[in-house]
């Protein structure tokens, strides 16, 4: 069933990755990959995997939009969608996209395998009738897929900021033009207590929590704002 949904697609040097549906049975998989990927990257251990785990059960899930990467049969990659909304200045609340966790193994990085999960599932939502991706993220990573800052399209955090790695890939031309100010309101999974993952961090092999430069640049993409 999964080779009958899946799309190919060329990574770099020839790479062969290999798109299709996240399965029940991939869950362990993805979660395992999703920790490794995350691990002290931007804190100290990770919240990502269980992040993962949440939002499978979560009302504001999207499963047709989730998908994972294989090379060679291997899970590499993996992205995850959730309902996300817009609101106008006008109070009329639109549904828009938001992927996260979006995670590529550290071994398999740089090879295209998450251009090819970005690409995959946005023409997938642009056929479903969604306006926009929102997500919030690393602008180095996702400038080269068209996304744009909130505040070039009018998009702020919902207490009226514009935080740099708020980020819009609009999928209806138009449609921010409508209305000058929007604000972005993400799904309630993305939000749990720390006490919650430590928990559910020990069903997995321990790893060590070290600190490392790419959390302090994190720390500070996190507190800046577009003017």
């Amino acid at each position: 069933m999964a080779d009958r949904n899946a799309t190919f697609y060329q990574g770099i040097d020839g790479l062969k990755v290999k798109v299709r549906p996240e399965t029940q049975g991939d869950y362990r998989t993805v979660e395992v990959l999703t920790r490794d990927a995350f691990w002290n990257l931007y804190r100290p251990g990770c919240d990502e995997h269980y992040t993962t785990h949440l939002i499978r059960n979560h009302e504001d899930f999207l499963p047709d939009l989730t998908f994972v990467a294989e090379v060679d049969g291997q899970i590499v990659g993996s992205i995850m969608y959730a309902r996300s909304w817009v609101i106008s200045e006008h109070g009329d609340r639109v549904e828009t996209a938001t992927f996260g966790p979006l995670c590529v193994h550290p071994a398999w990085q740089r090879r295209g395998i998450g251009t090819a999960l970005i690409n995959h599932t946005r023409a997938l939502a642009t056929q479903k009738g969604y306006p926009a991706i929102l997500i919030m993220g690393d602008p180095h990573n996702y400038c080269k897929h068209g996304f744009k800052t909130g505040r070039d399209v009018g998009v702020s955090a919902m207490n009226g900021s514009y935080p740099l790695g708020l980020l819009v890939l609009a999928l209806r031309p138009g449609f921010f033009a409508m209305c000058p100010c929007w604000t972005f309101q993400t799904s309630k999974v993305y939000e749990f207590d720390a006490a919650e993952v430590e928990a559910y961090d020990a069903n997995f092999p321990p790893k060590e929590k070290k600190h490392h430069y790419s959390q302090d640049l994190f720390s500070m993409l996190v507190r800046a704002v577009v003017t």
